[in-house]
């Protein structure tokens, strides 16, 4: 839909609302950045990146996580729901593993939030044998991928639409997920092909 709006050169207008950030817990465990803005990876499953961002609607916000795969930028694993907190991005985070089965040593990325340090997030990281890199306090740049991949889904997927209902933005934010970004968005990055086709062309 917003595609089709964009040729048609119609835009919604949206007010303007405060979004809610995530934050640390002070004593909660956190991890070195190890990952120190290295974007670049090898293999499939070798280097993942995660973070939330929120969508407005009428009913209030839609909160977004997502786990991003640095070797196609293909998105592996999100949730979506009407509250920000560790249900979401360990829903998130289950998807990713199900969908990729990634062997132990993987090198996953998120921020210092209070959902990525909670024991149920970390005990699903040491489980699957992962090692946890975390960005520095309040640096988007230590994230910039994933930052990179909502800058373009809010730009382009879902660019000036008003959303009347939850249920509403989490469909198009389905399909633009699944259909566009993960199977037609081509990237710079990737010899401009989308995730799937990178994928398919380097297996």
């Amino acid at each position: 839909m917003a595609r089709l709006m964009r040729e048609q050169e119609l835009f919604v207008k949206r007010p303007r609302h405060r979004t809610v950030t995530t934050h640390s817990d002070p004593e909660a465990r956190v991890a070195p950045n190890l990952l120190q803005r290295d974007f670049s990876a090898e293999q499939p499953n070798t280097k993942w990146v995660a973070d939330t961002t929120s969508i407005w609607t009428a009913e209030g916000w839609l909160y977004l996580a997502v786990v991003l795969d640095l070797f196609s930028r293909m998105v592996v694993g999100w949730s979506m729901a009407a509250i920000q907190d560790t249900t979401l991005v360990v829903q998130a985070l289950e998807m990713a593993i199900t969908r990729r089965r990634p062997p132990s040593g993987l090198l996953h990325h998120s921020d210092r939030g209070s959902t990525y340090t909670s024991e149920r997030y970390q005990a699903m990281l040491v489980q699957g044998g992962m090692i946890v890199s975390m960005s520095r306090t309040a640096d988007c740049y230590d994230n910039a991928a994933i930052e990179s991949f909502f800058h373009s889904l809010k730009g382009e997927g879902l660019d000036g639409q008003a959303f009347q209902t939850r249920a509403q933005a989490r469909s198009v934010t389905f399909d633009d997920i699944e259909t566009f970004s993960n199977r037609i968005r081509r990237h710079s990055t990737l010899q401009y092909m989308s995730p799937l086709m990178y994928e398919q062309s380097m297996s």
